[in-house]
């Protein structure tokens, strides 16, 4: 994040929140929602824990937003359930102190200061006056908070949103794209932040499109694509999450022979050469780095280069759907 809300010690100390109850789950059962002949989500189930960040993983288009919305009420679903804690959104007392969301980065009134927004929100939500001073700080906003939110970078429109979102200090967190448009530094300060929520015993759900942002910060993700759920999970533990193995050697065609037959029981490997133009050079699914270099060494076949490759987003999904784009 840019501008005068830089990382500060407040950002993430003790005092940071006042929440230390363990959160309620959400659970998403059967949940559809057509647009006409457009069908935005489709049968859509996952459960986000309380205690861990939860990602909500899928590109542009796929449903991600439109699930949140209906968790929270915001669109109502053609089919299915969504509930917190057991009750849906709109039959919880007081929901704004259950429940916190965030779903546009741009929605405030370019003539209000920072503490005039937070004031408004805290106002409609019954929440006291003193949680916005507290929230300001707590946000790394105390310096910016008489500035007016029109001049705001966007790094500082994402803490804005956040100090609205905890202002009833719930114990439930939906986050849509939280770290669109932040610097490194920025987004080191969210995932810190977000662990340190999380650790409080809260349950977050946040989206992105970002594979290396949901890597840093979830403990368990939701990957839906085209409306469906395709997966959910721990992230290391997806079909298709794992790392790939870049290999060169001038072995390559029998190394990637003895990685598929002496591969551990239980644990089909997949070594496939990285291109037409590179033949010592192979990309290896299913088996890390070390086990590599180990079954290499065992059969006496010769590895010049050895590397891990993280999956990005598209091969991700194109490992969960079989390859069907």
């Amino acid at each position: 994040m840019t501008g005068p809300d830089a990382t500060g010690p407040d950002a993430t100390g003790p005092d940071a929140t006042s929440s230390d109850a363990t959160g309620p789950r959400i659970e998403v059962s059967g949940l559809t929602k057509r647009f006409g002949d457009v069908v935005a989500v489709d049968g859509a189930g996952f459960t986000v824990e309380p205690g861990r960040v939860t990602g909500f993983l899928g590109p542009n288009g796929a449903g991600k937003t439109t699930t949140m919305r209906m968790i929270v009420g915001l669109v109502a679903p053609t089919s299915g359930t969504a509930t917190v804690g057991g009750r849906r959104y709109r039959d919880i007392p007081n929901p704004s102190a259950t429940v916190g969301a965030v779903f546009d980065a741009s929605t405030f009134h370019p003539a209000h200061t920072a503490r005039d927004h937070l004031r408004v929100y805290a106002a409609m939500g019954g929440h006291p006056d003193g949680r916005v001073d507290e929230l300001l700080g707590v946000l790394g906003l105390a310096a910016a908070a008489d500035r007016r939110t029109g001049g705001f970078s966007t790094g500082m429109r994402q803490r804005l949103n956040l100090a609205t979102a905890l202002l009833g200090d719930p114990p439930v967190l939906l986050l849509d794209e939280p770290g669109n448009g932040l610097d490194p530094e920025g987004t080191a300060w969210l995932r810190t932040f977000l662990r340190r929520l999380a650790g409080e015993g809260r349950t977050i759900l946040f989206s992105s499109h970002a594979l290396g942002e949901v890597r840093q910060i979830a403990d368990d993700v939701v990957v839906i694509r085209g409306g469906r759920v395709v997966a959910a999970g721990a992230l290391d533990g997806l079909a298709g999450a794992a790392p790939v193995v870049l290999v060169r050697s001038p072995d390559a065609a029998e190394l990637a022979r003895t990685l598929v037959r002496e591969a551990p029981p239980g644990r089909p490997v997949r070594a496939e050469p990285a291109g037409p133009d590179a033949p010592e050079e192979l990309r290896v699914h299913g088996l890390d780095a070390p086990g590599v270099a180990a079954l290499a060494a065992a059969h006496g076949l010769r590895v010049h280069g050895l590397s891990t490759e993280e999956l990005d987003l598209e091969r991700l999904f194109l490992e969960l759907t079989g390859g069907a784009r």
